[in-house]
């Protein structure tokens, strides 16, 4: 039995990254796949735990070998999912959960169908902007281009299976934490599944 592959995305500011984080700590079994990125660190980003940081040749010959999952230009700068911490981990039965925008959700679903897609949605364009600027570590361009392209970025929602409004944290929490418990539920993936109590459930007497 292969675990199953969640894919979290949404446009910058729309709280993906506090809500995986948030989600990770409530929900034992699901590993967090780390992508590699050839952007500088910002401040406070630390290396294999934010992303692994290498430069463009690195990123390069990684893709050429074909050592990514996926991988997408993301806002300019390059972002991609290590094979190694895809594949072994759900062949060997246990939950991985990608944060990637929706190319690279696009390009896993092309090769795993049965992936679970959910999709992230600021409340408004206004709480959106401000969330952008209270982070602090934008420039005024990079503001205006990450706006911009989260028009770009909403027309896919509708790829996914699952839309989460992020107005509310808490509540946000919760409906992402019953998606993938739901999930999970479901009677081919569940497991340990139940076999025993079933078994006895039907005998006679």
């Amino acid at each position: 039995m292969t675990g199953t592959l969640f894919i979290v995305a949404a446009p910058s500011g729309a709280g993906k990254s506090s809500l995986v984080n948030a989600l990770l700590a409530r929900e034992p079994g699901i590993s967090l796949s780390i992508s590699y990125t050839d952007r500088a660190p910002r401040p406070g980003e630390l290396d294999g735990r934010h992303y692994h940081f290498v430069d463009r040749a690195t990123f390069d010959a990684m893709a050429a070998a074909g050592q990514f999952f996926e991988y997408a230009d993301v806002h300019g700068d390059r972002k991609g999912t290590a094979r190694t911490a895809v594949e072994p981990i759900l062949a060997a039965g246990r939950d991985v959960l990608l944060e990637i925008d929706w190319q690279g959700a696009r390009s896993v679903r092309a090769v795993k169908p049965d992936c679970v897609g959910i999709f992230i949605l600021p409340p408004s364009r206004a709480e959106l902007e401000r969330r952008l600027r209270a982070r602090a570590t934008d420039s005024e361009a990079t503001i205006a281009r990450r706006l911009a392209n989260s028009r770009e970025e909403l027309r896919h929602a509708g790829e996914f299976e699952y839309w989460i409004v992020n107005d509310r944290f808490e509540r946000a929490l919760d409906d992402l934490t019953a998606i993938v418990r739901a999930v999970r539920q479901r009677a081919p993936l569940q497991w340990p599944r139940p076999q025993a109590l079933l078994d006895a459930l039907l005998k006679d007497g």
